[in-house]
């Protein structure tokens, strides 16, 4: 089964890192990345970069920026393939979880 490791954060919450902290968590996402249970991940750019899309009324409406203001935004994700929940909780490795970001860890459903 896979699952998604959503990763938010304030933006530039990680700038004020000493660069040796900042150097430890790139090798945590490393080190995932080397991992059997590692499919896909990926930074997100800012979320100023972001278009939302929406159709009412049989129109699609396009607006810049995130869809929601929050503190918190999206911005990487991390695929791991996991028998059980308890294996997919990696995001402890994820270095983003200590220093301050949260990580959703979701089943991925297949149609």
């Amino acid at each position: 089964m896979q699952f998604a490791l959503m990763i938010y954060a304030e933006p530039g919450y990680d700038e004020a890192l000493p660069d040796a902290e900042r150097a430890a968590a790139r090798a945590d996402f490393l080190a995932l990345a080397a991992d059997d249970r590692y499919v896909v991940g990926a930074q997100l750019q800012g979320a100023g970069t972001a278009t939302c899309v929406r159709v009412a009324g049989g129109r699609t409406l396009m607006t810049d920026g995130p869809f929601a203001d929050t503190k918190e935004v999206l911005g990487g994700f991390v695929l791991v393939e996991a028998g059980n929940l308890d294996e997919a909780i990696l995001a402890a490795r994820i270095a983003s979880a200590r220093i301050g970001a949260v990580v959703e860890v979701r089943p991925v459903s297949r149609p």
